[in-house]
């Protein structure tokens, strides 16, 4: 068994967040989660770009029954490199109430996928954050997209505000449904209806394959917990002009943090603020990632 020591300054996520006020609607999914390890048991990859606690299935389980959700989206976290042998374990001790979204190579097998898929994920990510991966080229993409085309997954993509210019004919280029991470991570000291965020906008307004999770505000925010005040206007514009193509999810355990541990019931408790309506919430909680992870193929 493989001894991880987490790295020194790691934010553990909290054991004991509050109960939401805000009550999900019947069958809210979760979109966006992880599982780490435990690394005795999956052990993190040699590749990795940090170390983190563990935060094992049972946990996790535990923290969507609090929250008052039904479901789960599990996405493979960098730190299990594409080792997806954590991810699945968690899927198939879902009962069904689980779907994941893994990494893998280009070097994958056809059965290594039909082995993924026959377990519940539904997608592949790929991350260009440099300070967490280290990006491939294009065409390294390509030949993985070309081989989970067929399965119906879709592409989940992680990159940085400024990064969107520059890859803007590649992400635009992409044949299957794409779900953005986080919004690209707006710079939200910037107008919300300012040129930067504007490019984010155009990019779902002119491709309709192009879907956003509007989640992650501990990430984005200057100002702070527990309301996080100024990514709201982020996240309410794309749930209002986009209202069929949005996500959200906590990102529990919240990777990399590094200025505070945010509590996922005061997460719960921003849905209403981002997604005003029953109408929109339903959308944003229900009709979405059932129609994009458990819908008919």
């Amino acid at each position: 068994m493989a001894d991880f020591q987490m790295d020194p300054n790691w934010l553990c996520w909290d054991p004991a967040p509050s109960t939401p006020r805000f009550t999900p609607p019947p069958g809210a999914v979760d979109a966006h989660c992880h599982v780490f390890g435990p690394g005795d048991v999956f052990p993190y990859a040699p590749e990795r770009k940090y170390t983190p606690c563990d935060a094992s299935k049972e946990q996790l389980f535990a923290l969507r029954d609090h929250l008052g959700f039904a479901r789960n989206v599990i996405v493979q976290a960098t730190c299990h490199g594409a080792d997806n042998r954590a991810l699945v374990d968690a899927l198939e001790a879902a009962d069904g109430r689980a779907r994941g979204v893994a990494t893998v190579r280009d070097t994958v097998t056809d059965e290594e996928l039909a082995a993924l898929d026959a377990a519940g994920v539904r997608g592949v990510r790929f991350n260009f954050v440099r300070r967490l991966v280290d990006p491939k080229p294009d065409a390294y993409y390509r030949a993985i997209i070309d081989r989970i085309a067929p399965l119906g997954w879709h592409v989940v993509i992680y990159f940085e505000a400024a990064d969107l210019e520059e890859r803007w004919d590649f992400f635009t280029s992409l044949p299957t449904t794409v779900v953005v991470d986080h919004m690209g991570r707006p710079d939200v000291t910037k107008p919300v209806d300012g040129p930067e965020f504007g490019r984010f906008v155009r990019l779902m307004a002119e491709h309709e394959n192009v879907w956003s999770k509007v989640s992650c505000p501990e990430r984005l925010s200057k100002s702070g917990p527990p309301t996080y005040d100024d990514v709201v206007p982020f996240a309410r514009t794309l749930v209002e002009r986009f209202p069929d193509r949005v996500l959200w999810g906590t990102d529990w355990p919240h990777p990399n943090m590094t200025s505070h541990m945010p509590d996922d019931g005061a997460l719960v408790d921003i849905i209403p603020r981002i997604a005003p309506s029953e109408d929109l919430q339903r959308r944003l909680l229900v009709d979405n990632p059932m129609r994009l992870y458990w819908g008919a193929r």
